[in-house]
């Protein structure tokens, strides 16, 4: 995830008062929204795991970590899936081609040389994998798929490899009701380290990795008009640099305020925290009920 940086002091924040946006879940989401996810990029800080896949097929509790971002999604009744590919792209394309295969009873008659897939029970997950190049930026990705999104009204973006209790419908009513070109989900992240609070030379109270008490960064969670694509110059344009810094100096970008659970999967360090919650049963964007459904 990458920080909002110089360029926050010209956000409006056009931020949401508690109880004044109505949650329009059947009004909007029932409607085809797709949802574009950036799944392109080398994740050369998980070497570890990405020399091998891509970093959304990182698993988290047995599950890539792109499957748990997109049953977040689907949870709300968004199932048009964009999925940006780049580095080893194949690998996504694969476990999608043989999803049903890897997740039901299959009855193979050898002789006949037949596969049928029984007791499957599939998301209703319509999912189109583009290939965006290995060394195309963010911006780039988007910008290629544009023919997939220009006709709708609006549709959701993030980022292939953070997690989160985001309220998605919210931040939808938010963004039309305020008739914005973009919308970002902000969040405040948890500090890298242990505060404390001292009185006359003793620790007072201790918090581990408490949130931080400074500015919100991008929290990766975007609800977007398709006419922010002309913002995109090329393959080479970062989307969180100038197109966003236009956006925010144009009035034009949103910020949805999102305090609860959030966290991306940058270092192995926070792949271990996500796959300890999992394992814990303490994951909090499980939002979905029943962790074992193959949907």
């Amino acid at each position: 995830m990458i920080p909002i940086f110089g360029f926050m002091r010209l956000l409006r924040l056009t931020i949401q008062l508690n109880g004044i946006v109505p949650l329009l879940y059947f009004g909007i989401l029932k409607k085809m929204t797709k949802v574009v996810i950036l799944a392109g990029g080398y994740g050369t800080r998980l070497s570890e795991e990405t020399i091998a896949k891509p970093k959304p097929m990182i698993e988290i509790g047995s599950r890539p970590i792109l499957w748990h971002i997109m049953k977040i999604y689907s949870h709300y009744g968004l199932n048009d899936f964009i999925i940006c590919a780049g580095y080893k792209g194949y690998i996504i394309k694969e476990y999608f081609a043989n999803f049903a295969l890897h997740n039901s009873d299959v009855s193979v008659d050898l002789q006949r040389n037949e596969v049928v897939v029984t007791k499957s029970k599939m998301p209703p997950w319509r999912v189109y994998i583009a290939d965006t190049g290995e060394d195309t930026m963010t911006g780039g990705r988007l910008k290629q798929i544009k023919h997939l999104v220009e006709n709708d009204e609006y549709f959701c973006m993030t980022y292939g490899d953070g997690v989160a209790d985001v309220d998605i419908p919210g931040s939808i009513a938010f963004h039309q009701q305020n008739g914005l070109d973009a919308t970002m989900t902000i969040v405040r992240p948890s500090a890298r380290f242990g505060s404390t609070v001292v009185e006359e030379n003793r620790i007072v109270r201790f918090e581990e990795k408490p949130q931080t008490e400074g500015g919100y960064i991008n929290g990766g969670f975007f609800v977007l008009s398709p006419k922010v694509l002309d913002l995109i110059e090329n393959d080479q344009t970062v989307w969180e640099q100038q197109p966003l810094k236009t956006l925010a100096s144009s009035g034009q970008l949103g910020a949805w305020i999102h305090n609860g659970f959030w966290q991306p999967m940058d270092t192995l360090r926070e792949y271990n925290l996500l796959e300890n919650l999992w394992q814990q049963h303490k994951a909090p964007w499980m939002l979905w009920h029943g962790r074992e459904q193959a949907c």
